[in-house]
């Protein structure tokens, strides 16, 4: 036999399965072993039906984790939709609280309140109103009485309060000159300090006496309810009571509030101090409103009103242009004791030339 036809048989055997020779086996061999592949095939099937019976659980469990899942994603959609109610309950709450208060307020109120914003703003308006230029004379006119309020001004920071009043009285029309270009000044202020001290007054009981050192045209006592006895070196009107204010007319100890507002003027102002003293009761109020640029050292200033038996309980030192303080009265100090007492003196306020 040729090699070629020897390969060919040979890969013919090896490409055939091989066969169990069941040649020269007994029987009880046989049965065992077709019995043996008999149970190996019912293995494989068992085996086959575990692997299905797996893979559909595993497929079920899929399904469940999908199912919860889905559920999980419910229930943050539920959560979200009752916090979103419970913001719209809670803004239901204000709506209705806002419609009870809003059912509260007096409506004949309101109207008065409308009224009086518009009232208001009428003042306003009207006071915006740019005026008429001046006259050449007017002008001459206007200048004059700065020049002659600045005069005034300076005289009085320089003398004592004797010789200004013995000044006034022999030229009254001087006053009523220094008043005017006083008051032109006030307009020029962001702010009036006499109001300020008139809305603290108002707040106190209506039996309390005030004292008002250098009144004016007695503003004070006509804005507030308790009786006010209103000084100043000329009566300009009947509220006023024309004296020296280092010496007036009241009784001692019987005032429960002084006033001095822009009013510290002169040489000798621990007379005035001193007097204020005098007529304030025990416990009584001191109440001092002036320019800051007056002061050196307000803290010195506060230390020297010890002397003169006041001891500082508020102040007030926020405003650019005016200083507010209040002092209490702790101890009676006599005038014949001027002389031992520390000198008092603050800085004149001279007004620039416009």
């Amino acid at each position: 036999m040729s090699k070629k036809r020897k390969g060919k048989n040979e890969q013919k055997q090896m490409s055939k399965p091989k066969q169990t020779n069941l040649k020269g086996v007994n029987k009880h061999e046989k049965t065992k072993f077709k019995h043996t592949a008999k149970q190996s095939k019912i293995k494989n099937k068992q085996n086959i039906k575990n692997n299905v019976l797996s893979n559909s659980k595993s497929k079920q469990n899929i399904k469940d984790n999908v199912m919860s899942k889905s559920k999980n994603k419910n229930n943050i959609k539920g959560n979200a939709a009752s916090k979103a109610n419970s913001k719209q309950n809670i803004k239901d709450v204000k709506i209705t609280k806002k419609d009870k208060l809003l059912k509260r307020l007096n409506v004949n109120r309101l109207s008065s309140m409308l009224q009086e914003k518009e009232k208001t703003t009428d003042e306003m308006k009207k006071k915006k109103v740019p005026e008429a230029p001046l006259s050449l004379r007017e002008r001459m006119m206007a200048k004059l009485k700065a020049s002659r309020f600045r005069y005034l001004n300076e005289q009085l920071y320089n003398s004592e309060s004797s010789q200004s009043k013995k000044y006034f009285e022999e030229d009254p029309d001087a006053f009523y000159a220094y008043h005017e270009g006083y008051k032109q000044q006030v307009d020029r202020w962001p702010m009036n300090p006499l109001d300020v001290i008139i809305e603290s007054i108002k707040k106190m009981p209506k039996e309390h006496v005030i004292a008002d050192f250098g009144c004016g045209e007695a503003k004070l006592a006509d804005s507030v309810p308790q009786t006010v006895h209103s000084f100043d070196l000329v009566a300009v009107n009947d509220k006023v009571k024309a004296c020296d204010m280092a010496n007036t007319p009241l009784l001692t100890g019987r005032v429960n509030v002084a006033v001095f507002c822009l009013s510290l003027m002169g040489t000798n102002l621990g007379d005035y101090l001193l007097e204020a003293n005098r007529v304030l009761a025990k416990d009584g109020i001191l109440k001092i409103a002036e320019v800051e640029s007056r002061f050196e050292k307000i803290d010195d200033f506060v230390k020297l009103m010890t002397s003169y038996g006041f001891v500082n309980t508020w102040k007030d030192l926020s405003n650019n242009i005016f200083y507010f303080m209040d002092f209490k009265k702790t101890k009676d100090v006599l005038k014949k004791d001027v002389k031992k007492l520390p000198a008092l003196t603050l800085r004149p306020c001279l007004y620039k030339k416009r």
